[in-house]
């Protein structure tokens, strides 16, 4: 205890001083600490707002989904017995202005029937305000309706206008501003509009295999109400193929993608910890640099190794524990800021607070990264004699620090890792991750190794600049390994995300619209596709017309096990979440690769055959021969796998992971899906021709659906690079702090350089072409690490054909050149200034 008292007054000793000699290790801490409790904190503000505000998303305690048909009695019957019921009809429709009597714009859009009860919870938003139900009066053949803004600008119409949807003519009597579940309905292609269901009878719109989403949303008075729902549901309507959601998880898409971003962007500051703990260690080693005639002195006087570290080891923690607590404060502010500036815009409720959780996790974090960079340097220090620690900015002494000192380094990284898998939603990318970023690192770290040996053997330039910039690259103590180490491995993510982000793009806006078609028309019904076939051929430049039949089911059980047991892979889960898509064809649709298996015969009629998707058999561990059983429209369909096909979702054809046979599916209600492609002069002629005739088949274009799609990319690839700006300004502190541990010594040449006669202008010339130099080398490894990092995800994991973009060269070469030039130059002053009698007298 003596020894550690002893110790503790030595550090407080020291600590009077302030951060001085620790700034860098300070701001490393609380740039990686305030990242993580950051995003953290954030992730908690959302996922809790979406757990308290669950049942105003979901718009009930419980919802009851069905494709194509409506409840039955017995089943209204059963939703009522549980509380109030809220019916809605969902569906995709084209809106018609009506001017002068006359039909002009028109737009696809997202059509909904609400009830008298809706909303059970939460409010509609409507401008003009005014009660939901009285903007839905039906008076003298039209009937009300309400509609986003963004309609109303597409259809040149204003609030009174009229327009028609189907064979109803409705008047606008309110802009719609918000839904309260909005969020829980999914993808939209189009503007909402809202309307009643006796007004949706009158559209004509619902027929026999139109493709329509029931929602049946129930307010249960208990919490033990739900788990009894959900039981009795089971139980009484087995075969129902109903999709029940409760409000104890909403909106799950949005729950997943919080929760995996929310992973992402902790593994990044995670990285950012780790490059930010490469100039901790440099900045703990520049302090004892410093440090080294006191040091030296102690020893000298007695003082045993023990007694050094752990004088320096409390003084560091000290500051770690300082930065760890700024670092905190500013991750809990951030959710603050968030809403301050972009509140209106987060389409999800947060609930904004202090969380501890993250707070916690982010400490623990922080406290042993110090410990992990912080120890190595102290230990070696531990073990120098004191004439090795006066002679060390010469000759620096090899040395490593006894296995109990590893051993708590090792451990305290061991802790950090096995806390990062722990705590993610995908242990398995986690691991994969810091995997990559602990390759990225020691890549980087055997190259730098690899220039400075290169660099040593090179014939040395004439120049006298030159020559000294290139002697400091190798000299002892030198920053080149910690830039490159450190900035090359944010410069990497930035380009590797610059250059996915192209590549996407690419494929998405340049490839996909050369191959796919210009439109998708949806629910043609059966008695008009022989006039519908007709109306899209007139057109002398349509080209790859398709129509296939198209309903919706969804897959219950595989081989006899229901699907919730069943072993799937997460990737291959999204399948048996929800309805999907099904058809049916006798001879194998044009194009299909079949890597497994045969088709049916043309003329086949027994039991069900299926062809299905063979990366979702592999993920699903299903081979030929086995079953898959569907739920469509109430009732059960068990069908065989015969063949497995390659389906290529990127091509923006129809697709579809789920083919049968004919002789069942075939004579369920059904309606026809269609696509054709045109040239762009066209496109405006097809669109006019297929609308005005075929007033209810919802008609898309590709190119909007590309649009939002694209938007949807460039958002994530804006966040991920911002994400990686972390890493970056991570890097730039270890840039500052390997300077500052060889400040000592640049004082000392500068001193000696400006006796000789060098002015202060030559000596700048000689650190920016060194710094310059380090940073456009440390730009291009980055640019090449980025590049094929970017070129085997594209290949690998998205199969896309790799696009290479000139920005990632300009971002990663020119921008890493230039911030370790501004950096080092910034971090020289302190050589530049100094005045050679100054430190002549003082050596």
């Amino acid at each position: 205890m003596r020894r550690i008292a002893l110790a503790a007054r030595l550090a407080h000793r020291e600590l009077r001083s302030g951060l001085s000699g620790f700034r860098i290790f300070f701001a490393c801490l609380v740039l990686g600490v305030a990242a993580i409790a950051g995003v953290g904190s954030l992730a908690q503000a959302l996922l809790t707002g979406l757990a308290t505000e669950g049942r105003t998303l979901l718009g009930g305690d419980v919802s009851v989904e069905l494709v194509h048909r409506a409840a039955t009695r017995a089943e209204m019957r059963f939703l009522s017995h549980y509380g109030r019921i809220s019916e809605s009809a969902s569906m995709r429709a084209m809106a018609y202005a009506l001017k002068n009597g006359t039909e002009a714009e028109r737009q696809l859009i997202e059509l909904k029937a609400v009830d008298g009860a809706y909303p059970l919870y939460g409010a509609i938003g409507l401008s003009p305000a005014q009660p939901l139900n009285a903007t839905f009066v039906c008076t003298k053949g039209i009937c009300g309706a309400v509609a986003e803004q963004t309609l109303l600008n597409r259809l040149h119409l204003s609030v009174g206008g009229l327009m028609r949807i189907g064979s109803q003519t409705f008047r606008i009597s309110a802009a719609l501003t918000s839904e309260p579940d909005r969020i829980s309905g999914g993808f939209s292609l189009g503007p909402h509009v809202l309307i009643s269901t006796e007004a949706l009878k009158r559209t004509g719109l619902v027929v026999l295999g139109s493709l329509i989403e029931y929602r049946y949303r129930v307010a249960t008075p208990l919490q033990a109400s739900i788990a009894e729902f959900r039981a009795a549901a089971k139980q009484d309507f087995p075969d129902a193929g109903w999709e029940v959601r409760d409000r104890n998880d909403a909106a799950p898409g949005l729950r997943r993608f919080v929760e995996q971003v929310t992973m992402f962007l902790t593994l990044v500051g995670l990285t950012a910890l780790a490059v930010g703990g490469v100039g901790a260690g440099q900045a703990v080693s520049a302090f004892l640099d410093r440090k080294r005639a006191e040091i030296a002195t102690l020893k000298a006087l007695g003082a045993d190794g023990g007694l050094i570290f752990l004088t320096f080891f409390v003084q560091v923690m000290a500051i770690a524990v300082f930065a760890v607590i700024v670092g905190l404060a500013i991750g809990a502010a951030l959710p603050f800021a968030v809403e301050a500036l972009y509140g209106a815009k987060i389409p999800a409720p947060a609930k904004y607070g202090i969380y501890p959780g993250p707070l916690v996790l982010a400490a623990v974090f922080g406290v042993f990264s110090a410990v992990a960079f912080a120890v190595p340097p102290l230990a070696r220090a531990r073990e120098i004699p004191p004439a090795s620690l006066f002679r060390d900015i010469v000759a620096p002494v090899k040395t490593r620090g006894r296995i109990r000192y590893l051993a708590i380094t090792a451990g305290a990284a061991i802790l950090v890792i096995a806390l990062a898998l722990t705590i993610s939603s995908s242990p398995v990318f986690a691991a994969y991750f810091l995997g990559s970023v602990a390759a990225g690192l020691l890549a980087l770290r055997l190259i730098a190794a690899a220039l400075q040996f290169t660099l040593r053997r090179t014939p040395r330039p004439r120049r006298p600049g030159l020559r000294l910039a290139l002697a400091n690259l190798m000299r002892p103590g030198a920053a080149t390994a910690g830039v490159v180490v450190a900035l090359g491995l944010g410069l990497t993510l930035l380009a590797a995300v610059t250059l996915l982000d192209r590549t996407i793009s690419a494929q998405v806006a340049e490839s996909l619209p050369g191959k796919a078609p210009t439109f998708f028309f949806v629910d043609i019904q059966p008695n008009q596709t022989k006039a519908f076939d007709q109306t899209i051929l007139r057109l002398r430049s349509a080209e790859d017309y398709k129509r296939t039949p198209m309903i919706r089911g969804r897959i219950i059980a595989l081989n006899g096990l229901p699907a919730a047991k069943a072993k799937v892979e997460p990737g291959a889960r999204w399948a048996l979440n929800g309805d999907r898509g099904i058809t049916y064809a006798a001879s194998a649709p044009k194009g299909a690769d079949i890597t497994e298996g045969k088709w049916w015969p043309s003329n086949y009629t027994g039991p069900t055959l299926i062809s299905f998707d063979a990366e979702l058999a592999q993920d699903m561990h299903l081979e030929l021969g086995d079953t898959l059983t569907l739920n469509v429209l109430g009732r059960e369909i068990e069908g065989t796998i015969a063949n497995l096909r390659d389906v290529n979702f990127s091509n923006g054809q129809q697709n579809f992971i789920l083919i049968l046979s004919p002789g069942i599916i075939d004579k369920a209600p059904h309606s026809f899906l269609a696509t054709a492609r045109v040239p762009p002069k066209d496109e405006e002629a097809m669109y006019r021709a297929v609308t005005d005739r075929f007033q209810n088949v919802s008609t898309v274009r590709v190119k909007d659906a590309i649009g939002q799609v694209n938007g949807l990319l460039q958002q994530l690839g804006d966040g991920v690079r911002a994400a990686s700006l972390v890493t970056i300004l991570a890097g730039l502190l270890v840039l500052a702090g390997a300077i500052a541990a060889g400040q000592r010594a640049r004082i000392y040449d500068s001193t000696v350089l400006k006796v000789l006669g060098a002015t202060r202008a030559r000596i700048a010339s000689v650190y920016a072409i060194e710094y310059g130099l380090i940073g456009v080398i440390t730009g291009v490894l980055a640019l090449g690490a980025g590049t094929l990092g970017a070129y085997l995800v594209a290949s690998r994991v998205f199969e896309f054909p790799f696009a290479f973009d000139l920005r990632a060269v300009l971002l990663t070469v020119i921008g890493g050149g230039a911030a370790t030039l501004l950096f080092g130059l910034a971090a020289a002053w302190a050589a530049l200034s100094a005045r050679p009698a100054e430190q002549l007298r003082n050596p």
